[in-house]
């Protein structure tokens, strides 16, 4: 049911005090994702892995399973047959153990991560998201912004899971919240969240962690 122009109002007004009450939280996080690229390839392989398992699985369970991952030295030498243990709590963990290795095979020469070299490689970010949405197997540009975004490169891109579409319904931004997305509708609905961003004047990094946390209760990854 599509609001009134009040109703509207009322819900961006209060989307904005929450804003101000999370904004600090907010801009702390955006400032350690963009401190990751200082850290070395492997932090940055951990964080493509990360995205690689989270669709249809929540963060804090991937980001647990990245970590036993590294713990165990399996992120970066173990082969799939060893990786998939320690996804048992991930959806679809047999096609991302697979993932994680071909990205790391990607990503590798002589036995060495080139990531950040890789990263570096694009001037123009979009460019590059379409580049490791065509290249990673298992990114679509929901995973690719949100590498990109937690990385501190992907301030300019919306990272469209269930939460924030939710709340883009909730404020009209979308008349519906889609079953699935193409790539053509995916970037239909970021430039309409461009383009609330703008109206409310909230970033739009800012806004996907607001609204991620509103849904939530926290403020993660």
């Amino acid at each position: 049911m599509e609001l009134s122009p009040r109703e509207r109002e009322k819900s961006v007004q209060e989307l904005q005090i929450l804003y101000g009450e999370k904004r600090d939280a907010i801009q702390t996080r955006l400032n350690e994702f963009k401190q990751v690229l200082n850290r070395n390839d492997d932090d940055v392989f951990a964080e493509l892995c990360f995205c690689l398992l989270t669709p249809q699985s929540s963060a804090k369970t991937c980001w647990a399973a990245v970590s036993r991952l590294k713990e165990r030295s399996l992120l970066l030498k173990g082969e799939a047959s060893e990786i998939q243990p320690q996804l048992n709590d991930v959806r679809f963990g047999d096609s991302k153990a697979r993932y994680i290795v071909e990205a790391r095979a990607t990503f590798s020469k002589d036995g060495k991560l080139f990531l950040k070299s890789h990263l570096s490689s694009f001037a123009n970010l979009f460019e590059l998201r379409e580049w490791m949405v065509e290249n990673v197997r298992g990114l679509g540009y929901k995973e690719a912004s949100h590498f990109l975004r937690n990385v501190g490169l992907g301030e300019e891109f919306a990272i469209l899971d269930r939460h924030i579409l939710r709340n883009l319904k909730r404020l009209d931004v979308i008349s519906e919240v889609p079953v699935s997305i193409t790539k053509k509708r995916y970037l239909e609905i970021e430039e309409k969240l461009r383009g609330f961003s703008r109206e409310i004047r909230i970033p739009l990094a800012d806004l996907d962690l607001l609204f991620w946390s509103r849904e939530t209760g926290w403020i993660f990854k």
